[in-house]
């Protein structure tokens, strides 16, 4: 059979494509030619075209082999003064980097914990992979994931806001290390045990230091919230999304204690963070025959996951798959950018690297 290109098995011999058929001949270097050459080369412009699409197709075909593999290859984009990197060859997209591990140490988390917005973003996802994630991040990866927590709990003892949302982040930590390491030999930790002991220490330390806060209250002698309306106090305790603060809220006078029961705000409380369907099935009544809003919600929490909600969000580029935070502009090709923009819970987010 002939070949489209130089005949490997003959050195000097090649093919090429005419009217009548595949014609063998040698090039010049080899001193001679195969077959009635000279009436080949008084062929018409036809047979030239012949020639050249031959030659043509050579080149084409390792155009594609090469785009082929390139391909396959990383594609580099350049964001935010980083490269971050798309998987083309894989089955699904890599949306910006290879592993969770990889696109933790490169987003810019630290940065994240100092804009107001999105510091519950960041520990929502440090929750997360306390639960469930430690065992995939690499050694780099959970150094750094140590080193934003820290950094958390600093930010945290000095402004004395969000104590709360700390101290359940380091205990599902601690819970999290204690199983891990009891199965030590079994290579689900990076690094040397005593290491991680020494981390578990350092969060007992963390958790010792935020029991020992001391809120000190400012020295305001304007109005206070008591001496709002009773209306106003109303409005203002439903926009609380927690219900466990509408409860310490309650605790601080007689007054409030009274407005944190009322049934309204509870049952607002519900019907935001859950659907009719889960509270139908959940359903408490009270001595006086009506539904119990309060006691509903505590149980739903503890059945259903709460309504998640945070200023400001990751977002993911669905026609370049970068990934970047909310209201941060990328270079996307994209006609209107705007539209193909997806905001990403933090659960969202790990499961992007779920494969």
């Amino acid at each position: 059979m002939p070949f489209l290109g130089q005949d490997w098995r003959s050195p000097g011999q090649s093919w090429v494509k005419t009217a009548d058929g595949w014609t063998r001949f040698l090039d010049e270097k080899s001193g001679g030619y195969v077959g009635d050459i000279s009436s080949f080369c008084k062929k018409d412009d036809h047979n030239k075209e012949n020639i050249f699409n031959s030659l043509n197709y050579d080149v084409a075909a390792k155009k594609r082999k090469k785009d082929l593999l390139n391909n396959k290859a990383k594609i580099q984009y350049f964001h935010q003064e980083k490269w971050i990197y798309v998987h083309k060859g894989s089955t699904k997209e890599r949306h910006g980097y290879c592993t969770l591990g990889e696109a933790f140490n490169r987003l810019d988390f630290s940065s994240a914990i100092l804009d107001s917005r999105r510091f519950n973003y960041v520990v929502r996802l440090l929750e997360l992979i306390a639960k469930s994630q430690l065992t995939s991040l690499s050694g780099i990866a959970q150094k750094n994931y140590m080193n934003i927590l820290e950094k958390v709990v600093q930010k945290v003892l000095e402004d004395q806001q969000n104590i709360r949302l700390i101290r359940e982040l380091l205990q599902t930590l601690y819970t999290s290390l204690c199983t891990l390491v009891q199965r030590v030999g079994k290579s689900v930790l990076v690094g040397n045990i005593n290491m991680w002991v020494h981390r578990m220490e350092s969060i007992l330390h963390w958790q010792q230091q935020l029991n020992n806060i001391q809120i000190t209250r400012p020295p305001f002698k304007g109005t206070t919230f008591t001496d709002l309306p009773l209306c106003l106090q109303l409005n203002i305790m439903q926009r609380l999304s927690d219900g466990r603060d509408l409860v310490s809220l309650g605790q601080v006078a007689p007054d409030l204690q009274v407005l944190s029961e009322d049934r309204l705000l509870w049952k607002k409380l519900c019907q935001y963070h859950f659907t009719d369907r889960q509270i139908r099935k959940r359903l408490i009544l009270s001595d006086k025959g009506q539904l119990d809003w309060k006691k509903m919600y505590f149980k739903l929490i503890r059945c259903y996951p709460r309504k998640e909600q945070y200023g400001d969000t990751l977002q993911l580029c669905r026609h370049c798959h970068i990934l970047s935070w909310k209201g941060t502009d990328h270079p996307c090709t994209a006609n209107n950018p705007e539209t193909c923009s997806t905001s990403l819970s933090p659960q969202d987010f790990i499961n992007l690297f779920r494969f």
